[in-house]
């Protein structure tokens, strides 16, 4: 079930707040857990059984780790000075044996699901070179829907206890209601254990207020989704479809195109989230922050799936840089290049490890792995010329700080970028390879063959209008005002003309209906 379905917006969510409204206190997370299973069972059927095994399995993890803690307090107690060492290298060893139990366990669901037959087509071309008439089979079968989501997050969560962030939870139902909470389990965004399990057990009653603000929330979700992404829509599915047929410019507005539909899908179903947890007084993490403001690449990767990318920051880029033979090789690093450009080996190491895995977790695909060590290689660049380029600013008397060089930044953060998302919507390397360079070979401004695309000139005026809306509301937001909040302070017949205006735009210039296909959750896919 899509969150952009009617049902889900306007019958299956009031549905949930008022059965959850029912019950006492006490009931209602249980109520929520409940809800939950049933809409991913709903949408995934008997695959529901890996997510339970997931829940079970870090809770009993978590539980294990805590035990083995106690144990060793109590041992420490018993020993003397100079056996308390071993006693903590004992039991933390024991602790990180059922750690590791537990990420086997649950990365190999992963990998059956996501990456088996990507490693098994592979293989099978690797001993066909080599003439090794062996041959692996390859396996048909449907992933849960949102795995890759709630893996990392049940992943965090044993992650965090093991490293003494949090406490394990001896309620297996708190547990279960983080990882299966029902708007977060599909697309994310990747919440911590501490972010949302406490309030999401608490049982709040939604309110008229509470009900109302979340739902201002989800209509700019629904606005991004159907007057912006679904337009776009049309035309990423004619040029990457058949590149081809059109010239240079056209496929450069296919691929542009798809850069702003998948930002406007993607954040418009995060604001669907956001909005529903709102409702029940949750606060879901935001997971987009401007991203088209970014300076740099690296900027646009803290802005945009921001929960993806602290997850790998603390779960796989810390890790690997201040392990013991990365800080051996920082020091090393350090006498032979400098202060700057010393460290930058050792992270660099963990940054490959970042974008490597980065661009696995999006799909199983060479595109994909291409995708992610573009974007380290982008990355590993500015970090390397940062110092060259800040001198020659100097020397220019160019100001970095000011407005014109910012805009300057990001319009050429966003043309990387660009050809970054131009591989990650291919099929295949080849065809990102070909599209690129028929953009190069047969570009003219033929502004007529935008009309072949599926969309008149009225579509048109609706997707630039409403563009220009969510620039304007983006420039808001990097200024760090609350849109919501300044509306909430305005008199209720001024809010109530507000918010029916603006479902009377969705409602007027939605693209629904014959002759538009929407687009299908992003994300949710991967």
């Amino acid at each position: 079930m899509s969150f952009f379905n009617p049902v889900f917006a306007f019958a299956f969510i009031p549905f949930v707040v008022i059965i959850y409204n029912l019950f006492p206190k006490k009931l209602r997370a249980g109520v929520l857990l409940a809800i939950s299973l049933l809409f991913f069972a709903f949408v995934s059927k008997w695959l529901i059984i890996y997510l339970l095994l997931s829940i079970i399995s870090v809770y009993v993890t978590g539980i294990s780790i805590s035990k083995l803690e106690e144990k060793k307090k109590e041992a420490l107690k018993t020993v003397e000075k100079e056996e308390k060492k071993s006693v903590k290298a004992s039991y933390k060893r024991k602790e990180k044996f059922v750690l590791v139990l537990c990420i086997i366990f649950n990365v190999t669901f992963l990998f059956f699901f996501k990456y088996l037959n990507f490693f098994a087509v592979n293989a099978n071309l690797l001993m066909d070179y080599f003439k090794i008439g062996h041959r692996i089979t390859i396996v048909k079968h449907v992933a849960p829907i949102g795995i890759s989501f709630y893996t990392l997050e049940a992943l965090s969560y044993v992650l965090d206890i093991y490293y003494g962030k949090i406490e394990a939870d001896k309620n297996i139902l708190r547990v279960a209601l983080y990882l299966a909470f029902f708007p977060q389990v599909l697309e994310g965004p990747i919440a911590r254990y501490s972010d949302t399990a406490k309030s999401l057990y608490e049982g709040n009653k939604v309110t008229f207020e509470s009900f109302n603000y979340g739902y201002q929330r989800i209509l700019y979700g629904f606005a991004k989704k159907l007057i912006i992404a679904d337009r776009l829509n049309i035309i990423v599915k004619s040029v990457f479809e058949d590149f081809n047929s059109y010239n240079g410019f056209t496929v450069f507005i296919g691929v542009a195109a798809y850069m702003i539909m998948l930002y406007m899908e993607f954040s418009g179903t995060i604001d669907i989230v956001i909005g529903i947890g709102e409702m029940f007084g949750v606060k879901v993490p935001e997971n987009f922050r401007q991203p088209f403001f970014a300076k740099n690449v690296s900027d646009f990767w803290t802005r945009w799936h921001i929960s993806l990318g602290l997850w790998f920051k603390d779960y796989i880029f810390y890790p690997v840089s201040l392990s013991k033979s990365m800080k051996n090789l920082t020091g090393k690093a350090k006498k032979k290049l400098g202060n700057h450009y010393g460290p930058l080996v050792s992270g660099s190491v963990a940054l490959l490890a970042v974008w490597l895995l980065n661009g696995l977790w999006h799909g199983a695909g060479w595109h994909y792995i291409f995708f992610g060590l573009y974007h380290f290689f982008m990355i590993l660049m500015g970090n390397i010329f940062d110092p060259s380029v800040a001198k020659v600013c100097e020397k220019l008397h160019i100001d970095r700080h000011k407005k014109g060089y910012r805009i300057f930044q990001s319009v050429k953060m966003t043309f990387w970028v660009f050809i970054g998302e131009l591989f990650f919507r291919a099929p295949s390397l080849t065809v990102a390879f070909a599209m690129l360079r028929r953009m190069f070979d047969t570009f003219s401004f033929r502004v007529g063959e935008l009309f072949t695309l599926g969309m008149d000139r009225k579509d048109y005026v609706v997707l630039m209008i409403g563009l220009v809306g969510i620039f304007i509301m983006g420039i808001v937001h990097e200024k760090g005002i609350n849109v919501r909040e300044e509306i909430s302070k305005k008199k209720l017949v001024t809010r109530w003309a507000i918010l029916y205006a603006f479902i009377l735009v969705i409602l007027i210039f939605g693209a629904y209906g014959q002759g538009y296909v929407p687009v299908d959750p992003i994300y949710a896919d991967f």
